[in-house]
């Protein structure tokens, strides 16, 4: 997926029942390269439905979490590395305040989760974290802004 892809489906979730008109207009190219990229998209499984569910989405992982992170010095940008090749992190996020990363988790198994948390505090410059338990979700409804 390059980026034009990857902004259809950001629009997509962000307003399901846009026209091939209003996405072609948002993302700046023709109604034709609308059409031919969601037929492709689908094609390829990557849009699965039409709130725009991505094979992301809908992974098999039903353990997920979300870990806050303390980062001491300047280890940042390594340790979101790190992060980011790690199978079960499915999206870093910095932040502001008491804490520096926010980490999304998904894992089989509350063992395999447990064992992907002792891995990342055992990163070098990982001081402190705390992990949060996601028991259920529900998408917020498109609010049609923009």
């Amino acid at each position: 997926m390059d980026d034009v892809d990857m902004r259809l489906i950001a629009e997509l979730r962000r307003d399901g029942r846009a026209s091939v008109q209003m996405l072609a207009q948002r993302l700046g190219v023709s109604r034709a390269t609308v059409r031919l990229r969601l037929a492709r998209l689908q094609a390829q499984g990557e849009i699965l439905g039409f709130t725009a569910i991505t094979r992301g989405d809908v992974a098999d992982a039903p353990v997920r979490g979300l870990m806050l992170i303390g980062i001491e010095g300047r280890g940042g940008d390594r340790i979101m590395a790190r992060l980011a090749g790690m199978p079960e992190v499915t999206a870093v996020h910095s932040t502001n305040g008491r804490w520096d990363l926010v980490v999304d988790l998904a894992a089989q198994s509350l063992a395999e989760l447990d064992e992907v948390l002792r891995r990342i505090r055992n990163l070098d410059g990982v001081v402190t974290s705390e992990t949060n338990l996601l028991l259920s979700t529900r998408r917020a409804q498109s609010r049609g802004l923009g």
